[in-house]
């Protein structure tokens, strides 16, 4: 019931035809809900990836409600990254690369994370692929991550690869990516496309931009410091 909420299944997202006798559960489990008065439902989810920088999830699935962040050193803000619900969602923050750094870092502190497995069912929401993308090869990593949380014997619904790709999937929708002096990678979106790019990693309008590019530099930085000693 999780994953078919988590990844919108239950909203006619990708998977909706496969939920079965879960569709009407979670039909049940939205009326209990209903009844309920409880003010904060949000669980904080933490990713380590070295040197004192984290990624954080935060998860909401009685509102349909999941924001990624940064957590760095010495400091106690979380800088958004982008979020994910049913309303004004902008979710791609991460390219692919990107991702698979991060959840390489967080395999190598801690093996019972291991990679690819939960870090990667649970971030790759905010990451898409585009032309220079291996995507093959990212949709079997996915696929493999939720693949390693499937119950024994459970023969269910269960999120799959295929149903990332049909929402994380840019190629053909001329979304060009570039790097700036600072070496900060950002988006945007050409005319002649049929999917939207919501992304607060895009390029802004003057004096507007709010992505935290520094944050997200320094955190990468840490993840291939945590590989490259770990391989040392």
């Amino acid at each position: 019931m999780f994953w078919a909420r988590y990844t919108f299944a239950h909203e006619d997202g990708p998977g909706a035809d496969r939920l079965g006798d879960l569709e009407e559960m979670l039909g049940d489990d939205l009326d209990d809900e209903e009844d309920q008065n409880a003010d904060d439902t949000a669980l904080d989810v933490e990713f380590d990836v070295g040197g004192g920088y984290r990624i954080l999830l935060t998860v909401d699935s009685q509102v349909d409600s999941y924001s990624l962040g940064i957590a760095v050193p010495d400091s106690a803000d979380t800088a958004e990254l982008g979020w994910d619900d049913l309303a004004h969602w902008h979710p791609y923050a991460l390219r692919w690369f990107e991702l698979d750094l991060i959840c390489r870092a967080v395999a190598a502190l801690d093996p019972q994370l291991p990679h690819p497995g939960a870090p990667l069912a649970l971030l790759c929401r905010f990451a898409a692929v585009f032309e220079d993308d291996d995507v093959d090869g990212a949709a079997a990593a996915v696929d493999a991550a939720y693949a390693s949380l499937r119950p024994q014997q459970w023969d269910g619904y269960w999120p799959c690869g295929t149903d990332w790709l049909e929402r994380a999937d840019f190629r053909g929708q001329n979304v060009v990516w570039q790097r700036d002096q600072a070496g900060n990678l950002r988006a945007r979106q050409e005319r002649d496309h049929e999917a939207d790019f919501y992304s607060t990693r895009v390029e802004p309008a003057a004096g507007t931009d709010h992505f935290p590019h520094t944050r997200l530099q320094a955190l990468l930085s840490a993840a291939a410091t945590t590989l490259t000693v770990g391989a040392a």
